[in-house]
């Protein structure tokens, strides 16, 4: 198997391959040339983002400045939304299901490293994928880590460190993240807390 072929895999394998160098290149040219772009030009940025995910909907936006590693693992659905320095490690394939909001300065990483420096400094990884659903909102800050599973109609509260799978339909938070609460139907009425929407 090539070094490629194992990361994809979920498999030890080692970063600094020459194939696995060369798409880590292309992916810094595109995010380049999407950070760089003057603010008005969205239909371009949103051609580049077609371009390097692996899979995009009708509907999305991702406000620069944006990072990723290879760009072709990334799947996102429709009505996506990032706010700014939105970084994913790609390393294994990133599923966003449809109507995700994404605060600023969210990290989702599905690259790990080997706990001993013996193999750390021989440059091995492993990857793990991760899933998010639909109808899900990130918080600022937050922190997916490898192999975790995030349901649909889940919120994320800010800082949080998610590195267990969360069910649908919660508020998570805390470091590590947690579930709080159930997210039902008596939530539809308020905008937060107690502040009811105008009829």
């Amino acid at each position: 198997m090539t070094e490629k072929e194992k990361m994809l895999a979920g498999k030890a394998y080692q970063a600094g391959d020459k194939e696995l160098s060369q798409d880590r290149l292309r992916a810094r040219e595109i995010v380049f040339e999407f950070n760089n772009l003057p603010p008005k030009q969205i239909k371009q940025r949103k051609n580049l983002i077609k371009n390097l995910f692996g899979k995009t909907a009708t509907m999305f936006y991702i406000e620069p400045p944006f990072r990723c590693d290879y760009g072709y693992n990334i799947e996102i659905g429709d009505h996506f939304y990032s706010n700014f320095n939105l970084t994913i490690l790609d390393c294994a394939k990133v599923t966003i299901g449809s109507h995700v909001f994404v605060g600023p300065n969210v990290s989702i990483y599905t690259a790990g490293h080997p706990l001993h420096s013996h193999l750390r400094n021989q440059e091995y990884e492993w990857a793990q994928p991760i899933v998010i659903g639909d109808n899900v909102w990130l918080g600022g800050n937050v922190v997916i880590n490898p192999g975790v599973t995030i349901g649909s109609n889940v919120v994320v509260g800010s800082g949080s460190v998610v590195t267990k799978n969360i069910p649908d339909n919660v508020f998570a938070a805390g470091n590590p993240c947690k579930v709080i609460r159930e997210i039902t139907d008596a939530d539809k009425d308020f905008y937060y807390k107690n502040f009811k929407l105008d009829e």
